[in-house]
């Protein structure tokens, strides 16, 4: 079932800071270095996807800067379709400033700039939807519209009303999270592991280095990470689950689709940078082959 992805959350601008210490209250250090690189998970996914040669498409909240700072040129440029981005003048566009010292200390700030007015915007009706991180009650109100649903709570997961989380849930055909944010579901909903999976077709648990866990109501399937020379862990669920979405909507099978989420998350490990080094399909199959044999084109 070849079709378009669309992306729902942020288009962020990252900076990220290296610098002599983390400063606490009334303390300054100075800043060593810093870069800008282009992410937000909602971009970070489109992009994977585009890159991997599916059709993305990107609904997030933009201001101004988008096209200022050259991130929109950059998502055009990667294949991204963006006809269906809510662009707000005289907003500013959302932003994480992340400052590491070098002892790995770090402190992140996120603005949420654009994004924030999503709650008032009315969402498009589309076919096939990926919620990342994004405003709650946004999520919910497309969820209820979509034709498939692929869910990601991610680290909103705490700032979710529980109204809001069980309407995405309720309309959730596959639910990404890693083991931390399953347990914290299931306690802020009442329900079990198994009441999640009598109610959702696909759960996928991720497991860091330890790789990701498949789950239906009558299957379990482990799926490795592939080792790597890991240089940023900044941006590998995001590679994974555009990975995964795009073999999905191929019409390959649960554990293929996740060795290669797996396979598109080794790349983005390896450089700083969540779009900065991101596979094409034949790149990704290449590796693919080396790890878990000969990928056949689903019949």
């Amino acid at each position: 079932m070849n079709s378009v992805i669309s992306v729902v959350g942020h288009a962020a601008l990252d900076y990220l800071f290296d610098v002599e210490g983390v400063a606490g209250p009334h303390e300054s250090y100075p800043i060593v270095d810093y870069e800008v690189h282009f992410g937000g998970g909602a971009a970070n996914i489109a992009v994977a996807i585009a890159v991997l040669g599916g059709d993305a498409q990107l609904i997030s909240a933009v201001g101004d800067d988008l096209s200022t700072s050259g991130y929109e040129d950059h998502l055009i440029s990667m294949g991204v379709d963006l006809s269906l981005l809510y662009r707000l003048e005289g907003e500013k566009s959302t932003k994480a400033f992340v400052y590491t010292d070098g002892q790995h200390n770090q402190a992140t700030y996120f603005y949420w700039g654009s994004s924030a007015h999503l709650q008032e915007l009315e969402p498009p009706t589309v076919d096939f939807v990926h919620l990342a991180t994004s405003e709650s009650s946004f999520n919910a109100r497309i969820a209820k519209k979509a034709g498939f649903v692929s869910f990601d709570p991610g680290q909103d997961l705490v700032t979710y009303p529980l109204e809001d989380l069980e309407t995405i849930l309720d309309n959730t055909d596959i639910l990404f999270t890693n083991r931390h944010e399953i347990k914290r579901v299931c306690k802020m909903t009442g329900r079990s592991f198994s009441d999640l999976k009598d109610d959702i077709d696909v759960i996928v648990v991720t497991y860091d280095a330890e790789g990701s866990r498949i789950h239906t109501a009558d299957n379990e399937y482990f799926i490795p990470a592939i080792v790597v020379d890991a240089l940023d862990p900044t941006g590998a669920g995001d590679a994974y689950r555009a990975g995964f979405l795009l073999a999905y909507t191929k019409g390959y099978s649960l554990d293929v689709c996740g060795n290669i989420g797996s396979t598109v998350a080794s790349f983005a490990v390896e450089t700083i940078g969540c779009q900065t080094d991101l596979p094409t399909w034949e790149i990704m199959e290449s590796r693919f082959e080396e790890n878990f044999g000969k990928l056949q084109i689903p019949e």
